[in-house]
C-alpha cells in the first residue's frame, strides 16, 4: 500500500474519472476551505497510476462573489470529460492571513445556492467549454433551490448519462438522465424522500437495468443502499451499509466484477477511509476494513477510487492536519484488494 499527499493546501472532495489513455483526472474545489470563500473546480492529472499529479486545467471558474465546489463528473461515451458544478454566492475573495481566515470561517453567512453549470473537455481536461445550464429546483416560489449534484457521471446499459443530484431544501435524493452527451437533463427522478435528510449519493450501473445507490442519510449519519431494477424509475431500501459517523461513498465495480464501496469514517479516535466488497451485486457486503488511518482528524473524508490495468485501486480523499501534513489535502493510496481481508 502507497500512500501520497497528491494535491497540497485544497479541500478537494476530489472525483476521480479514468480516460481511455489510462490517466486519472480529480476534480477537486481549490480551495482550503469548505466553501467558505471563492473559489474554482480544477483538475488535476496523473499519468502514473495515481503517484504524481500535476494541474491540468480549471473545469469550472467562479464569478466574483461566489464559487463553484459541488461536482458531479465523469466521462461520456466519445471519450469527452464532463463536469456539473453549483456553487453559491456571498462568497468573499480568498483571505490573505490567518486572522482574515479565521473571521471568514467563524461568520455565517446567508448564501443561495447556484444552478449548475455544465462543463465539456475533449482534451483530457486541459480547456473546458460551457455547454449548458442545469437549473431545476426542487420548490416554487421564493424557498425555491437548485439540485446540488454529487456523484460520478455513469453511463447505462442503454447508453444514456446519469448523475446524482440532492436538495438544499431536504427534499431528498434524484437521479437525472441524458441522452445527448451531457448537453440537456431530464426531470429529476426520485431515488429517495423522507423526513429524514438524505443528500449526497453515489451511484453505479450494473448492466442490464440495474442501478445501485449509496446514500448519505444525513440524520442516521450513515450511508444506506438503494436498488433500481427498472433503469432507475423506481427505487427500493435495501440495507444500511456503514455505521454511524461514516458517509459520504463511493462505489467502483472492479475488474473481477465485484464491487467496492469506499467511505469516510469519522468515529474518534478511528478516522480515516474504510472500504467493503460485494461479490453477489450488492446483496451483501464483507466486513469492512479500514484503509487509511487520519490520526483522530475528523475533517476528512469523500473517497473516490479507480482502478488500472494492473489491477491497483487508486483511492483519493481529503483531509485537515493530519500529524504528520498540517493543511487541507488531496490524499491518495494505491493499493490491491489482496491486500486486505475485505470479502
Amino acid at each position: 500500500m502507497e500512500r501520497y499527499i497528491a494535491v497540497d493546501n485544497v479541500c478537494a472532495w476530489p472525483n476521480l474519472t479514468q480516460l481511455p489513455n489510462g490517466d486519472i483526472v480529480a476534480a477537486i474545489f481549490n480551495q482550503p476551505a469548505h466553501g467558505r470563500w471563492e473559489g474554482d473546480v480544477d483538475c488535476w492529472a496523473s499519468s502514473d497510476g495515481g503517484r504524481l499529479w500535476s494541474y491540468r486545467g480549471t473545469a469550472a471558474r467562479h464569478d466574483p462573489g461566489n464559487n463553484r465546489m459541488n461536482v458531479a463528473a465523469g466521462l461520456c461515451p466519445d471519450g469527452s470529460l464532463l463536469v456539473i458544478a453549483s456553487g453559491w454566492d456571498n462568497r468573499p475573495s480568498p483571505p490573505k492571513t490567518p486572522e482574515e481566515k479565521a473571521e471568514v470561517e467563524r461568520k455565517n453567512v446567508f448564501a443561495i445556492n447556484l444552478p449548475s453549470l455544465i462543463y465539456r473537455s475533449t482534451d483530457g481536461g486541459a480547456d473546458w467549454t460551457v455547454i449548458g445550464q442545469f437549473d431545476q429546483h426542487d420548490l416554487d416560489g421564493p424557498n425555491k433551490k437548485y439540485w446540488i449534484p454529487f456523484s460520478d457521471i455513469i453511463t447505462l446499459a442503454d447508453g444514456r448519462l446519469a448523475f446524482a443530484a440532492y436538495s438544499a431544501n431536504r427534499k431528498g435524493v434524484r437521479i437525472l438522465f441524458s441522452e445527448d452527451n451531457g448537453k440537456t437533463w431530464s426531470i429529476p427522478v426520485s431515488i429517495v424522500d423522507s423526513d429524514q435528510y438524505h443528500n449526497e449519493t453515489a451511484i453505479i450501473s450494473l448492466g442490464g437495468t440495474t442501478i445501485l445507490a449509496a446514500v448519505r442519510c444525513e440524520e442516521k449519519r450513515i450511508l444506506e443502499l438503494y436498488r433500481s431494477e427498472d433503469s432507475g424509475k423506481t427505487w427500493s431500501y435495501q440495507i444500511p451499509l456503514t455505521l454511524r459517523g461514516q458517509m459520504p461513498g463511493h462505489i467502483l465495480k472492479l475488474q473481477d466484477g465485484a464491487l467496492l464501496l469506499t467511505y469516510g469514517i469519522r468515529n474518534k479516535p478511528f478516522c480515516g477511509i474504510g472500504a467493503r466488497i460485494s461479490i453477489d451485486g450488492g446483496n451483501s457486503w464483507g466486513e469492512p476494513v479500514f484503509l487509511v488511518n487520519f490520526e483522530n482528524v475528523a475533517d476528512c473524508g469523500y473517497p473516490s477510487s479507480v482502478q488500472t490495468d494492473d489491477g491497483t485501486i487508486v483511492t483519493a480523499y481529503y483531509c485537515k492536519n493530519i500529524p504528520t501534513h498540517n493543511r487541507y489535502h488531496m490524499g491518495v493510496t494505491c493499493w490491491r484488494p489482496e491486500e486486505f481481508s475485505t470479502r
